[in-house]
């Protein structure tokens, strides 16, 4: 049997793995898929495909694309979400900001740099006419770290996806005063360059059980329950994202990979853009 790490999120969009894993779908193909949990998202993920902590990642689009052209050794086998994620912006329940031009100038929370919360938190900048050169960062790792920072007053707002950050809103935790989608599909799946050197024909086997789930997962019996409880979601709350959310079996196209290249490049987040060849494997 082979053995594979793949890292992702520990949200509602990866619960197709976790299911496919304890149907034990992945080990009657002779694959042992080992799903690591990581609540400090992409930026932590770019790393550990940088130093094979993780062979696979199910990661978000704009984070990849900048890290690999970086120099992560690693592509894009396949867009996993094909929807937007949609960034819910919030500050501390007790905050005296009440609208979101009230945050221009102030300090947001970020995961890590190059971190989904950190791209994105420079794109809501330049959409409302921000100077996103004079943003300020305070580094804080996980959404607990977030609460903490926004609570004590050492970051003013912090970004993340407005579902699973909805429970810390309706507890009185958080204030969310506006959302921000992202321009292009949330998640793709990335995979060491190294690994598709050699293990290719497994990829592209692993991608055909997980798109197998994906294609049905929202016509699965009591799916919307299932997420809640997992989750710590209402109802109503899950079977929203479930109407706005779509999941792919196809890879990125040229299009899309230059539209998120070209938003980072005029961002100054990237420095150069790299070819569909130099980011993208097609199995």
């Amino acid at each position: 049997m082979k053995t594979f790490k793949i890292a992702g999120v520990p949200e509602h969009f990866n619960l197709p793995w976790h299911l496919c894993n304890e149907n034990g779908e992945f080990e009657e193909a002779g694959i042992d898929l080992q799903w690591i949990d990581i609540p400090e998202g992409t930026g932590k993920m770019c790393q550990m495909l940088r130093e094979g902590e993780t062979d696979i990642a199910v990661i978000l689009t704009e984070g990849i694309v900048k890290d690999i052209t970086a120099g992560n050794p690693s592509k894009i086998v396949q867009v996993y979400v094909e929807s937007p994620l949609i960034w819910g912006i919030h500050v501390d329940a007790k905050s005296k900001y009440q609208t979101l031009s009230d945050l221009e100038n102030t300090k947001v929370a970020i995961s890590r740099m190059g971190s989904g919360s950190h791209l994105m938190a420079i794109v809501n900048a330049q959409n409302q006419g921000w100077k996103t050169n004079e943003l300020q960062f305070e580094i804080v790792n996980t959404i607990d770290g977030a609460v903490e920072a926004l609570s004590n007053g050492k970051a003013d707002y912090f970004m993340w996806e407005k579902f699973m950050t909805k429970p810390l809103v309706d507890n009185g935790t958080f204030r969310r005063i506006a959302n921000c989608p992202t321009p292009w599909p949330c998640f793709v799946i990335a995979v060491r360059e190294e690994l598709l050197q050699t293990h290719a024909q497994t990829i592209e086997h692993i991608l055909e059980i997980i798109n197998a789930t994906t294609a049905e997962f929202k016509d699965i019996p009591s799916i919307n329950r299932t997420l809640a409880e997992r989750y710590n979601q209402k109802i109503e709350d899950i079977n929203q994202w479930l109407s706005q959310t779509r999941w792919s079996q196809k890879n990125i196209t040229q299009e899309t990979l230059n539209k998120v290249q070209n938003q980072l490049f005029d961002l100054n987040l990237i420095n150069k853009k790299s070819t569909f060849a130099e980011m993208v494997y097609c199995l």
